[in-house]
């Protein structure tokens, strides 16, 4: 079998920037032996499986017991390899998702994407979390015309139709684009309210947190298997490369593994390999330029960067599809994180000096690569709840490169569920993210026709 139908981690994998600063738990065992049992049985000590063990026993009189398996170090995945971007999409998907999941719909979507990045903020201040998080504007940045143009006139249509709230999305376009963004050759530019942060200092944080009160984490404890039905009393048998454990509830934190340990979600939660930077100027250099700004660069449709600017003058870039992505063998279905993706390794060298004024003469330079596994769902939408036809277990999963703006309050409807205290349509979740029948049989691929690019685009 390929990657593409049983996805697993390999053993070892690039250093990421945010990985340079390892917590104590990073390769925590909270018992020398696993537990026989538990209540929730969570699949991934990444983000979306911390989050939902810290919203679970928030507040809790009566905390379930909860154990966390992870294949490898603890926030080793997507979480600790990503841009740290907190971006979240008010304007640019929303029309397509109004065509095709309806208006209100579409406006629910935006809404939580939203929603999240400020409640990020809440908890960042509730729990007093060093995390670097940064309340600041996002820049969507339009380098080719044809595109600025094109998302424009969804822009105008979305502001007739009345879908979403815009009244936090800034459009600029002309020659002040450029004037605004600071990024050269800029031919239209939206602004609204995102943030930044450490991702792998917020989630070790509340990793402690949940370990303190008696959450049983395993590191390097991969899952192999779990029972395809149930036991007579309604628990699932988790089986790991160390034995077994019945948990009464399990809950699928796996994102692009997910398909190795739970088949129905093969060619729906598909493995996609990315490729991240940190980029600095040298130490003679007093002061880095300033960037206000977090950005995306879109080159083209489905061709962008993303970027953030950090405290220390360095900066986070992700991206350089263009390099690749018209190649699958580079990214779709692989799950090697221990590799770069060859035609983009050279593709951050002077990236500043390219793009941004000011920064002709920083000196800066690439300091760090890396790649990331993420988990792509084939209709981009998440999959957020219950599993058909799997009484006990739930998913949250399939975020698509984006869980940063979704997942804390996803992680929080997925955790009232567990708790009874919430059915699903009473959790704030988007419809759209609930697992279905429908959607786990169909046959669209939404993932691969995004890989279409016209030649002429690939290698702008």
């Amino acid at each position: 079998m390929s990657p593409l139908e049983t996805p697993f981690p390999v053993s070892s994998s690039t250093l990421s920037f945010w990985r340079t600063e390892l917590h104590p738990l990073d390769s925590h065992r909270s018992t020398t032996e696993l537990p026989a049992e538990c209540d929730v049985l969570i699949i991934g000590a990444g983000y979306s499986g911390v989050a939902t063990a810290y919203h679970l026993l928030e507040d809790n009189t009566t905390p379930p017991s909860i154990v966390i398996l992870e294949a490898r170090e603890a926030c080793s995945g997507a979480t600790g390899r990503n841009g740290g971007h907190l971006k979240p999409d008010l304007y640019f998907n929303v029309l397509k998702y109004s065509q095709k999941y309806g208006a209100s719909n579409a406006a629910e979507f935006a809404r939580f994407e939203a929603e999240n990045v400020l409640a990020v903020k809440d908890l960042v201040e509730k729990e007093n979390i060093d995390c670097d998080y940064h309340l600041t504007r996002a820049v969507d940045v339009y380098m080719d015309a044809e595109h600025a143009k094109q998302t424009e006139a969804s822009y105008r249509e979305l502001v007739r139709m009345g879908v979403a709230t815009l009244s936090d999305v800034q459009f600029t376009s002309g020659k002040n684009a450029e004037a605004f963004s600071g990024v050269k050759g800029a031919k239209a530019c939206f602004s609204f309210t995102a943030g930044h942060v450490w991702p792998y200092k917020l989630v070790m944080h509340l990793l402690s947190l949940v370990v303190a009160k008696g959450v049983n984490l395993q590191t390097t404890t991969p899952v192999t298997s779990v029972s395809d039905t149930p036991e007579k009393d309604g628990r699932w048998i988790v089986t790991t490369s160390r034995g077994s454990i019945l948990a009464r509830r399990v809950v699928f934190a796996s994102n692009g593994y997910t398909a190795g340990i739970a088949p129905q979600f093969a060619h729906k939660i598909v493995p996609v390999r990315g490729i991240c930077t940190r980029i600095t100027v040298p130490q003679s250099v007093e002061h880095a330029p300033f960037l206000p700004y977090t950005y995306s660069l879109r080159h083209g449709p489905n061709l962008y960067d993303y970027l953030i600017p950090r405290a220390d003058g360095s900066i986070v870039v992700g991206g350089a599809k263009q390099e690749f992505w018209h190649e699958r063998k580079w990214w779709y279905g692989v799950t090697d994180d221990g590799a770069l993706i060859k035609p983009a390794t050279k593709y951050f060298d002077g990236y500043m000096q390219r793009n941004f004024r000011g920064w002709e003469n920083s000196g800066a330079y690439t300091d760090k690569v890396w790649t990331g596994i993420m988990g792509y769902s084939s209709d981009f939408m998440p999959y957020v709840g219950d599993i058909p036809g799997k009484p006990g277990q739930t998913v949250i999963a399939g975020f698509s490169g984006h869980g940063m703006p979704l997942i804390c309050l996803a992680s929080k409807g997925i955790a009232d569920m567990l708790r009874g205290e919430r059915n699903f349509e009473e959790t704030g979740i988007p419809k759209v993210f609930r697992p279905t029948e429908e959607r786990l049989t169909s046959k669209v691929n939404e993932i691969l026709e995004s890989s279409v690019i016209p030649l002429a685009t690939a290698k702008l």
